[in-house]
């Protein structure tokens, strides 16, 4: 009896310890980072490496092009760049790459704004619903505004945001595009989002405001600019001139 009371009691034991060893274990994971992302909150502050707020030297490293290669929207009253980005299959054997082109936007040399546009031919016959499976694998939980809500590309032109991903700090819209049937992931830094939006309208307006005055400059430099050029061939042509 006793024999088998302490073999009882041992096992007891061994599972107490198993126990508490299994805990301490996870609870060293979740202190150490190295959990499954779905035992964490969503994490929407990048899209694949590229860090929102991240500066535009940064982001052009990553994509292996130059800062020369961004394109000044706007001047004043901010600085407006934009980025394109096309990626790339890693190798032969790699798998295929859906995203066709990438657009990073700045404010002041901060990245702003993500879009990404997806190559036709590797998305053929994916509907929304697929689209919002394989992006809340990596965002969480999508909402699908009801009703449908309306965003304005870069274009200007009208686009329907099917499902949205979102917290305090970022959001992540898919959207269906305003031509053809594809699909577009916009994602943005809410702080600097108004403030680039505030400052596109005004560059705009500058623009609009100056725009017979920079009309009227540019047909004075053209003038000059032909003038220069007959004066030169004049000199050139004139002391080879026989009547």
């Amino acid at each position: 009896m006793g024999t088998r009371w302490r073999s009882l009691s041992g096992a007891v034991e061994e599972r107490h310890t198993m126990t508490e060893l299994r805990n301490r274990m996870l609870i060293s994971a979740i202190v150490f980072g190295v959990m499954p992302a779905a035992a964490f909150a969503a994490d929407l502050s990048s899209y694949r490496n590229f860090q929102f707020g991240a500066d535009l030297s940064a982001v052009a490293r990553q994509t292996g092009v130059t800062d020369a290669q961004a394109k000044i929207i706007h001047r004043r009253p901010a600085l407006i760049q934009e980025l394109p980005w096309r990626p790339q299959s890693l190798g032969a054997t790699s798998q295929a790459e859906a995203a066709q082109g990438v657009v990073f936007s700045f404010y002041n040399g901060e990245m702003f704004r993500i879009a990404i546009s997806y190559d036709r031919h590797e998305t053929e016959g994916l509907t929304a619903d697929d689209f919002i499976e394989a992006i809340s694998a990596k965002y969480g939980t999508a909402v699908k505004p009801r009703p449908a809500v309306d965003a304005q590309g870069r274009s200007g032109d009208a686009e329907e945001i099917v499902a949205r991903w979102e917290d305090a700090q970022y959001r992540f819209d898919l959207v269906r595009a305003s031509y053809g049937p594809g699909f577009e992931l916009v994602g943005v830094l809410k702080r600097l989002e108004a403030p680039a939006q505030t400052a596109v309208v005004e560059a705009r307006r500058l623009d609009n405001q100056e725009a017979p005055q920079r009309d009227a400059a540019r047909i004075v430099d053209e003038k000059e600019a032909e003038r220069t050029k007959l004066e030169k061939s004049r000199l050139l042509n004139k002391p080879k001139f026989r009547p």
